[in-house]
């Protein structure tokens, strides 16, 4: 069984977002904001569906899914397209496949070494990001 994802995580490294960004298509304004952006994802599981928030002073992101179960999703606020995605373990590693208007694209969730790793990817783009826990005793499981 893979770590647990749940907790709240605080973003310490973000590595080629802009790349990542300009492979979506998002506008060089809309880039300039949100690579000054301290990102914060809270990780819920309730029974099969996971829960995750992605928030910022800008703008915030909830996606909640069952793994293994394909669902229509709009990615409001940041590309607005609408995909659909399918979410499943690969070993230790919460995987999201995405079809629609952009090739190649998705995310790879896992932990290790006690750091919450992220990996975005569109059109050969791949955008790295590491969270560490937050300390918050009534979270950790």
């Amino acid at each position: 069984m893979p770590d647990s994802l749940c907790g709240t995580w605080s973003i310490i490294s973000n590595v080629n977002m802009e790349g990542y960004m300009i492979a979506m298509g998002i506008s060089p304004c809309l880039r300039k904001i949100a690579l000054k952006l301290k990102l914060k994802k809270v990780i819920e599981q309730r029974g099969d569906k996971y829960i995750i928030k992605t928030t910022s002073t800008v703008r915030n992101y909830t996606i909640s899914f069952t793994v293994g179960q394909e669902f229509a999703e709009f990615t409001q606020g940041l590309d607005n397209r609408h995909v659909k995605s399918l979410v499943k373990w690969e070993e230790n590693k919460l995987v999201c496949e995405q079809t629609g208007e952009k090739k190649d694209r998705g995310w790879t969730h896992w932990i290790e070494d006690d750091k919450l790793y992220l990996e975005l990817y569109c059109e050969g783009e791949v955008c790295k990001q590491v969270f560490k826990r937050k300390n918050v005793n009534s979270e950790e499981k």
